[in-house]
C-alpha cells in the first residue's frame, strides 16, 4: 500500500481508482496531530498540521510504486 497527500483526495481517489491494478482507495487525513479533524476543519485551515490523503491499497504485479507516484505528481498543483 501507498499513502499519497496533497491536493484534493477525492480528485486523486478519482483518478487513481482507475489505473490498472488498484484495489481499494480509502480517503482521510494526514500527518497532523490534532483528534478528529474534519473536512471542513481541514480545508477552512484549523487544523494546519493534515493534509487530504489518499491509502491507495494495489497489486504491484500489476503496477508499481514508481507508476503511482507519477500518476500523483500528475494529479496535484504543487503551488
Amino acid at each position: 500500500e501507498a499513502i499519497f497527500a496533497g491536493g484534493n483526495f477525492w480528485t486523486m481517489q478519482k483518478e487513481l481508482s482507475q489505473v490498472p491494478g488498484v484495489l481499494r482507495i480509502v480517503t482521510g487525513f494526514d500527518g497532523g496531530v490534532s483528534k478528529n479533524p474534519t473536512y471542513k476543519k481541514v480545508l477552512s485551515g484549523q487544523t494546519p498540521d493534515y493534509r487530504q490523503a489518499v491509502r491507495v491499497i494495489y497489486n504491484p504485479e500489476q503496477v508499481s510504486y514508481s507508476q503511482l507516484v507519477m500518476q500523483f505528481w500528475h494529479l496535484i498543483d504543487p503551488k
